[in-house]
């Protein structure tokens, strides 16, 4: 009898700090599902992740929730792949610890989003927001995961994790496998609809500027009619046409097209048409997402079965390599 080919590992993780975008989604999340199909995948709302900033924590435990909730919408299945809570396994935060102490202080120090977030918010530059890539590590090296799919911007945080499973490999042996970066089919870079030079962010002041996933067909409707586009009123991808172009992606991923069969379907027509289909699209396209995350929030008894059943199946695979990082390094076995 033939054995079934073990399929490559994926990690993945989401924060729960507010409810994604269409960019997230068009980006990101809907490639999730399809990478589903070819590999063993974890994903994880990424909660511990998020105390950096002292959410208040009602919110905090609702947005975890939701996430977890919406991550189930959008069609990863339970069954077939780890839909789990990071601060469910423990491991998390123990493997952390551990990667803290073989982590230099001036690899930590250089990382970008440090230095950033440490100037936007200056009166809370705390010990959890210098050493959250030792956590990041801790969740990508706990499962041995193959790939990581990741944005330019945490590119920088994949690679100070595949350091530091070097240099502790390089001590103790081989213990962590060395992720690379998972280079799938290429998901859109969505841009604001207010500012089309700036990517579309949930964090935005203007509401204007981003599409939620679970806004209402009326919301994104308006939001599109309001997008910047320019004063040419035509329907072609070019220089200087950056509202126009962002639209065109955005109904490009909606619906197949490419962007010359946009351009032909659009010749002779003004911005009011191509923006009243660009919003039937998205429309379309996020319809049964927030229908199926509406049923599902309103079932919490399904939605803990699942969380508990996927931090079991998480809890498994990370305390097999946590005990064997903790073995290595010379902690006392019971």
């Amino acid at each position: 009898m033939e054995t079934a080919e073990k399929k490559q590992i994926v990690l993945s993780a989401i924060q729960p700090t507010g409810t994604p975008t269409l960019g997230n989604y068009l980006g990101a999340l809907k490639n999730w599902k399809t990478m589903s199909n070819d590999y063993e995948c974890f994903y994880a709302v990424a909660d511990l992740h998020s105390i950096t900033v002292r959410p208040e924590p009602a919110q905090l435990r609702r947005r975890t929730l939701e996430m977890y909730a919406l991550l189930l919408a959008i069609g990863l299945d339970p069954e077939k792949n780890t839909v789990f809570v990071q601060s469910h396994v423990n491991a998390h935060a123990q493997l952390a610890w551990i990667l803290n102490c073989y982590t230099q202080f001036g690899e930590a120090a250089r990382m970008t989003q440090f230095k950033d977030k440490s100037e936007k918010h200056p009166e809370n530059v705390n010990v959890g927001l210098f050493s959250y890539p030792t956590l990041m590590a801790a969740d990508i090296l706990l499962y041995q995961a193959d790939f990581v799919p990741i944005g330019v911007d945490q590119k920088q945080h994949l690679e100070i994790t595949r350091d530091i499973a070097e240099r502790f490999n390089g001590l103790y042996g081989d213990t962590f496998k060395l992720p690379e970066p998972f280079i799938g089919k290429a998901g859109a870079k969505i841009m604001s609809l207010q500012e089309p030079t700036k990517k579309m962010s949930k964090s935005d002041t203007n509401a204007k500027a981003f599409i939620s996933m679970l806004d209402d067909a009326d919301a994104i409707t308006r939001k599109i009619k309001s997008a910047v586009t320019d004063s040419e009123a035509c329907v072609y991808c070019g220089e200087g046409k950056d509202g126009v172009n962002n639209l065109m992606g955005i109904y490009a991923c909606c619906t197949g097209k490419s962007f010359d069969e946009i351009t032909a379907e659009f010749e002779g027509k003004g911005y009011g048409d191509f923006k009243a289909a660009v919003a039937e699209a998205v429309v379309e396209e996020l319809r049964p997402v927030k229908a199926e995350f509406d049923r599902l929030i309103a079932d919490k008894a399904y939605l803990n079965a699942c969380m508990q059943q996927g931090a079991e199946k998480a809890s498994y695979f990370a305390n097999k390599t946590l005990r064997k990082a903790m073995k290595k390094v010379g902690f006392y076995q019971l």
